[in-house]
């Protein structure tokens, strides 16, 4: 069957880490453990992943709470919370090793914090955003935004559990406070429609899976 543009998305996000028990404790205190699923492994990788995940927010005293959340839980701080000419923004590595992002374009508070995350960005660092876009097109994925060979982003399906986007690879490791050099696995796996395959810089997608548990067996009848 050939999958179209209009429903190519990212169905899944999971994370290989260590130990899936304290990722999922720390998540689950961080706030967004039901967009994520973990896996274990022990692949070797070592420096930056390639990666982000950014949460988008309605004020600054949502990204506050966001960001004391996940250091309370165990988070490392890589660029601490404050303004900036779009917004206001902060910058954590959990336990595991992903880099997360929480940011506003709001500079001021209209109201106290919230548990509420407007959208769930992946960043993946591209070598070449122009060629990875291609490619990602070419498996049916839909160009939302584009600047060149700076950024892209995707169209999300509704059932997406966030929003898929490149970036230089330098670039966003510079915007995440992390050097850009890093080897070994990417520590992520992305479901789809339009899985499996490995793309341009070698992070894998696999084909899309539910998240409904299977029902239990029933006996036979004697």
């Amino acid at each position: 069957m050939t999958t179209t543009a209009s429903d190519t998305s990212i169905a899944s996000v999971t994370l290989e880490v260590g130990d899936p028990e304290t990722a999922h404790r720390f998540y689950t205190a961080f706030g967004v453990d039901t967009y994520l699923r973990l896996r274990a492994s022990e692949s070797h990788s070592t420096g930056f992943r390639g990666f982000t995940l950014a949460l988008t927010v309605s004020r600054p005293a949502t990204v506050d709470s966001f960001l004391g959340a996940a250091v309370d839980a165990g988070a490392t701080v890589l660029r601490p919370a404050a303004k900036s000419l779009w917004g206001y923004g902060g910058v954590v590595q959990a336990p595991d090793g992903t880099i997360w992002k929480v940011a506003t374009s709001a500079k001021k508070d209209t109201g106290p914090a919230t548990s509420e995350i407007d959208e769930i960005v992946l960043l993946l660092g591209v070598e070449d955003v122009k060629a990875s876009k291609q490619f990602y097109v070419g498996r049916g994925l839909t160009v939302a935004k584009s600047f060149g060979g700076k950024y892209a982003q995707f169209t999300a399906g509704e059932s997406s559990p966030v929003k898929l986007a490149l970036y230089k690879r330098r670039g966003l490791a510079k915007d995440l406070g992390v050097p850009a050099d890093g080897t070994g696995s990417h520590r992520i796996v992305l479901g789809s429609t339009a899985g499996p395959f490995i793309d341009p810089d070698g992070f894998a997608w696999e084909a899309a899976t539910s998240l409904t548990p299977a029902p239990p067996a029933v006996p036979a009848q004697s």
